[in-house]
């Protein structure tokens, strides 16, 4: 059975859940992956419950070792990995503390080459595979009081872009999905309400919609690749 790994996976609307999910829905055995023991418990359950395949695997993006365990567990029959990790880390560079800076690059960046690294040592040799990041309105460009984030998760594209270049004639698809927008989902409702609500539905993306997006790259041809999309809704300023 082909086997999916998303890390990066919190609350069932969460844009993780959603894509661990889908690839279930669609045949995969999908493990999910994450910090916290009881929201991976609670969406494995969950996508079993549907009839799907799923695994809890704890793992800390930027620990090497959780890393290579989590795709030991994944095994020979790896096809899809998606790097979902990474959090908004506002604030103004004059004030910002140096550890704060290093972990926003060491989540969205150094995470990303942990988890690209493992997953083309186990597709390159197969010839085949998918590799997806998920980037945001600061992989394109920068923004004040967003110093941080920017440069992280801009970092994080030009990776996924130099790994789709290096490894894309061995037969691996390496593609990145920009979330231009506030997703609208547990996190910027639940934790945002007042943001939520000025948004309204219409100025949220749909995760229904990103998740398409990534089964959208997942099942291009070869002979018709993207490296990347970008999704935002219809009132979004870009």
């Amino acid at each position: 059975m082909k086997t999916a790994i998303v890390l990066g996976v919190g609350p069932e609307r969460g844009l993780g859940a959603q894509l661990a999910k889908r690839f279930a829905d669609e045949g995969l055995r999908v493990l999910v992956a994450g910090r916290t023991r009881e929201k991976l418990d609670a969406i494995a359950d969950w996508i079993r419950s549907g009839g799907g395949r799923a695994e809890a695997v704890v793992t800390d993006a930027t620990d090497e070792g959780d890393v290579q365990g989590l795709f030991e567990r994944a095994g020979d029959d790896l096809d899809l990995a998606i790097y979902n990790a990474g959090n908004n880390t506002p604030g103004r560079i004059i004030d910002m503390d140096a550890a704060y800076f290093e972990q926003s690059w060491r989540v969205c960046c150094f995470g990303g080459f942990l988890f690209g690294r493992e997953a083309v040592r186990r597709m390159q040799p197969k010839g085949q595979g998918t590799l997806l990041f998920t980037g945001a309105s600061a992989s394109l460009r920068g923004r004040a009081y967003f110093g941080a984030f920017n440069s992280s998760k801009a970092a994080l594209r030009q990776l996924a872009q130099a790994m789709a270049k290096e490894y894309g004639p061995a037969g691996v698809h390496v593609g990145h999905v920009v979330v231009d927008g506030a997703i609208g989902g547990d996190k910027v409702i639940g934790t945002f309400p007042e943001y939520a609500r000025k948004l309204g539905d219409d100025g949220m993306i749909s995760i229904e919609g990103i998740v398409d997006g990534f089964a959208y790259l997942y099942h291009q041809p070869k002979r018709a690749w993207s490296f990347e999309i970008d999704v935002r809704t219809s009132v979004e300023t870009w």
